[in-house]
């Protein structure tokens, strides 16, 4: 179909990547120090990032393209979020994590369930982020982590924490360990706790 679309001169591009940054569909990529156009199917031809390029180098044409496609584009936007978060240390597991760590001052902790990463799609976009992770399960480890959580919050400057479980009922034994972890260090500590359905949905968020 011929229909409007973004077209780049990549003599006047100086690659600064605020074209990028505009792009609420995640159209344009910065390829060997120039904006490109991505895909056609995810530009939808508004022009967000024509007002941001200080070299006038984004205008518009009309030329054969595919189909804006809005599908195609949230799987890109979140494919995106997956690949540009990380956990900022290592390890994760609870039961390996040290007492203290200079990444632990300031930090939010979130304290996650195993099975959340799997069943929650977009926990990285939406938990991970900036945080310090600890993973662990309550029924396989067969441990209480309330005294491992408590040195950790007792011994480092840990300014908030979340709690992210399954609702089934074992896994409410990471929400209890971490609740007492706070009353044992002594400290008082803002904690969040957002429980994920079986079918991968928030269901509880306090």
């Amino acid at each position: 179909m011929v229909r409007r679309i973004i077209h780049i001169d990549e003599e006047k591009c100086n690659g600064c990547g605020l074209c990028k940054e505009a792009c609420h569909e995640g159209a344009i990529d910065i390829i060997d120090g120039k904006a490109r156009l991505t895909r056609d199917d995810y530009c939808d031809g508004f022009g967000d990032c024509l007002p941001a390029c200080p070299a006038g180098a984004i205008s518009f044409e009309e030329r054969e393209a595919a189909a804006y496609n809005e599908e195609a584009v949230q799987l890109h936007k979140q494919q995106r979020v997956v690949s540009n978060s990380t956990f900022s240390q290592f390890p994760v597991q609870i039961k390996l994590m040290p007492e203290t760590a200079p990444y632990y001052n300031g930090a939010r902790l979130l304290v996650a369930a195993d099975c959340t990463a799997f069943k929650y799609a977009n926990i990285y976009g939406e938990f991970i982020n900036e945080h310090i992770v600890l993973v662990g399960c309550p029924k396989l480890d067969a441990v209480d982590y309330s005294e491992k959580l408590a040195l950790i919050i007792k011994n480092n400057d840990i300014k908030e924490i979340t709690v992210v479980r399954m609702e089934v009922p074992c896994c409410r034994g990471l929400e209890l360990a971490l609740k007492k972890a706070v009353f044992m260090s002594g400290k008082t500590l803002p904690v969040a706790v957002t429980v994920i359905s079986t079918d991968g949905k928030i269901i509880q968020k306090e």
